[in-house]
């Protein structure tokens, strides 16, 4: 217990409260005190008594012998006396030492040496600490609380976890701390298994040090999800603790091994915790009379598993727990505390996960509401003459006056056929039906009234009546089947409709006959299965195929057209032109995936006063609209060049075009070049456009790019043109995005790519478009490339 700070008085209050606080708090310190002093006097009282039964001297000696211990190995009174209540049970020998029992008078040497006399100063100081906390430590929740406060700051521990042994070799999580509930649930049992650290090390007697996650997860089954959330762990045996043996663990999230100082430290928190663990005080026992026992008897003759629980209720008046007055030798199977009685205990201390169970809210409702609850079947793995297997249980809990009888039930082998069969029909959505011609008698499972949407209180229809259910025109086949099922035996499997509630279903009935000894059909068995779902996912898929090979008719012919149109559009020499004193190459490829023709052009032509126009644009999307804008864009923007409209001035009017044609959503991006043969100047405007690539003395360069905004993306758009003055010798390329856009590679790699290409050796001859295409397009283009090559001939070349 801790005292609580007391708010100190308002300035101005009454005195008299004023005092009263300072009283109070003077009560609660010296409360806080007197408990503490009583704590440790009882702990001081236990060891002197264990060293007067194992010594037979009086309480003075034992007294006196306790004090000399602790100043030669340099321990608290304390520390001393919970080692000496830890070491009263024999531990496990180590390697190389003799088997036996020492006792407290041998406690610097031996395998009871439980602290080491030579351990650090700062290790003795801190173990002194957690010796003066574990007098308040009632419980192995606070015990795993109290060592992560410890621990936590000496070497990083983030959870500890304290198992205890099992009676069947499994171990029992009993406290935790640093974990949450749904892991602490899911180890809360553990089989007695190999590749379990916490029970090697109980068989060792001997710690164990896992400090590399990597190979400690091939060879042992690491607590955690992930496991590398703990990257180092020991687990500790405290086998002084009792007979079953305890183990601690102490995982921590970083790597790296434990030293030697940590080992020491642990070995001796080990020490102190096995005297708390033995001075817990057991579960306390029931008070026995006439009537408990004679419900006990009762359950012992019971062949069945059940319980008796009386409600315990808090100061609220809810039920916070239940005591089992009475079970049978079963239910703590099914509790999954096999070999354990729960009679007598805290029904939540036998089973802490009980909360998180549909069976705990099933008995609060019943003891709230006296309405007997009864779980779904679940399953449970028993183990008769050495052979586990599966057998299913219902839990039913019915209120006995202010008590609660759980009982659980078995279900036998034919009522699990039966629920299974059950459930076939329902996933399946298929019943049975069986008909007698002998008497005409009929019977139908449940789920065939289902499928036909008939009312079960009709009672099922006779064979002869089965095609009056379907539609008219499936009506004659299945009489047709019916009649020649029962006249010579011929079994079938006909589909066929009905009409019910919920509309047409589509049905599939099987049936055969059975015959006597001469080959008569004396009955029928049948199968009706309801593939209205089948059905419609295979008209559905019908009808999308259908639609696919309409739209692929479709969209073949769009790109014939289109690809004629652009053909038509885009002539294509077949060696290169001259125009205004420069060799201009052009060069332009489709797309070569199932995506329709795209709206990528180019123009190079000799304007009247003997300029060159050379043009670039990409206008967004494919097919027939495409390839229209396209040829607007193209024929339009070489009309107004060649009546004198400047290059900006004819942006700004195809920018308009865009914004007010048919489709409003069209936009493009361009490049318009005018070159001029006297000045050798090139004066250049674009719209969004990547900028044409220069090649001078074997290095390549872009452009500097002028202000200039896509194509009908805005009605107030900018533009601004920029000048370059080409040498004798120089190369110059205009491309669309085509040639540089190939993802997941980022349009930028893609221009050096091309720039590295352009100026790379041997890329400068004559016809050297080709093998440039070739290294840098990928095998399948997605888009369509549009290249023009222009040269400005040397000075021998002209």
């Amino acid at each position: 217990m801790t005292s609580e700070p007391v708010t100190p008085a308002e300035p101005g209050g009454a005195p008299d409260l004023v005092e009263l606080a300072k009283i109070v708090a003077r009560q609660r310190a010296e409360l806080d005190r007197l408990r503490d002093q009583a704590a440790t006097s009882a702990v001081v009282e236990r060891a002197k008594g264990a060293v007067m039964a194992l010594t037979g001297c009086s309480a003075d000696a034992a007294d006196e012998r306790l004090l000399q211990r602790a100043k030669a190995a340099r321990h608290t009174l304390l520390e001393e006396c919970w080692i000496t209540l830890g070491s009263l049970a024999p531990t496990a020998p180590g390697p190389g030492e003799a088997t036996g029992r020492v006792g407290p008078d041998t406690h610097g040497s031996g395998p009871d040496a439980l602290v080491d006399a030579a351990a650090p100063d700062d290790v003795s100081a801190a173990l002194a600490r957690l010796g003066q906390a574990l007098v308040r430590v009632v419980t192995p929740h606070d015990l795993a609380g109290c060592l992560l406060e410890h621990l936590a700051p000496d070497m990083a521990a983030d959870a500890i976890m304290i198992y205890a042994r099992r009676p069947d070799g499994g171990l029992e999580l009993i406290g935790h701390a640093g974990i949450d509930d749904q892991l602490a649930a899911q180890w809360s049992q553990v089989p007695p298994l190999s590749g379990i650290a916490a029970l090697e090390a109980l068989r060792a007697g001997e710690p164990c040090w896992l400090e590399d996650v990597a190979s400690d997860e091939r060879r042992e089954l690491l607590i955690g999800d992930p496991p590398e959330r703990w990257r180092s762990r020991a687990w500790l045996p405290v086998l002084a603790a009792g007979p079953a043996g305890v183990c601690i663990g102490v995982l921590r999230g970083r790597a790296g091994s434990f030293t030697p100082r940590d080992r020491a430290h642990l070995r001796g928190v080990t020490g102190l915790c096995a005297g708390r663990l033995r001075a817990f005080d057991a579960p306390p026992g029931r008070n026995g009379d006439a009537a408990t026992d004679a419900v006990q008897s009762l359950f012992d003759a019971l062949p069945i598993a059940a319980m008796l629980l009386s409600p315990l209720r808090a100061a609220s008046g809810e039920t916070e727990d239940f005591r089992v007055e009475a079970a049978t030798a079963r239910a703590g199977d099914l509790l999954g505390r096999p070999g354990e009685t729960p009679a007598g205990r805290r029904l939540l201390e036998f089973r802490p996960a009980l909360t998180e169970e549909p069976l705990w809210q099933g008995c609060l409702h019943a003891l709230a509401t006296g309405e007997p609850y009864e779980s779904e079947p679940f399953a449970h793995e028993e183990v008769v003459a050495g052979i586990a297997a599966l057998s299913t249980y219902s839990a039913r809990v019915t209120r006995l006056e202010d008590a609660l009888v759980v009982s659980w039930i078995r279900h036998g082998s034919s009522d699990r056929q039966e629920q299974r069969l059950a459930d076939l029909q329902r996933l399946g959505n298929l019943g049975w039906a069986n008909w007698n011609l002998a008497t005409q008698e009929a019977s139908w499972s449940t789920q065939v009234f289902a499928i036909f949407g008939r009312d079960s209180a009709l009672g099922p229809v006779r064979l002869t009546g089965m095609p009056e259910l379907a539609l008219p025109e499936d009506a004659p086949a299945l009489t047709r089947a019916v009649r020649e099922l029962v006249r010579q035996g011929r079994a079938f499997d006909l589909p066929f409709r009905v009409r019910t509630s919920g509309g047409i279903r589509h049905l599939r009935l099987v049936a055969e006959a059975v015959t006597d000894m001469h080959g008569t059909p004396v009955e029928v068995h049948g199968v009706v299965q309801d593939m209205t779902a089948r059905r419609r996912a295979e008209l559905a898929l019908v009808e999308s195929e259908q639609a696919i090979l309409t739209q692929h008719d479709v969209l073949q012919a769009e790109r014939t057209l289109a690809s004629r149109l652009q053909h038509a559009l885009l002539p294509l020499a077949n060696r290169p032109v001259h125009l205004a004193g420069l060799r201009v190459e052009v060069a332009y490829l489709p797309a070569q995936s199932d995506v329709h023709v795209g709206g990528d052009w180019f123009s190079a032509v000799e304007l009247p006063e003997g300029d060159a126009l050379l043009v670039v644009g990409d206008v967004a999307g494919h097919g027939v609209d495409a390839v229209a804008t396209m040829a607007q864009l193209r024929f339009t923007a070489k009309g107004m060049v060649i009546t004198g409209s400047s290059l900006t001035g004819a942006l700004a009017r195809l920018n308009t075009l865009l914004l007010h044609s048919r489709d409003s959503h069209a936009t493009a991006t361009m490049v318009l070049a005018r070159y001029s043969p006297w000045q050798r100047r090139l004066v250049w405007a674009q719209a969004g456009h990547p900028p044409p690539l220069l090649v001078r003395d074997g290095e390549a360069r872009y452009l500097s790019r002028p202000i200039g905004m896509l194509l009908g993306a805005t009605t107030v758009p900018v533009f601004e043109e920029a000048e370059c003055r080409l040498e004798p010798g120089d190369r110059l390329i205009l491309f669309t995005d085509g040639l540089v856009e190939h993802p997941p590679e980022s349009i930028d790699r893609g221009l050096e790519r091309l720039a590295e290409a352009v100026a790379a050796p041997h890329a400068d001859g004559p016809r050297a478009l080709g093998p440039l295409l070739a290294r840098m397009l990928p095998d399948e283009r997605r888009d369509d490339v549009c290249v023009v090559d222009v040269r400005v001939p040397g000075v021998r070349e002209a």
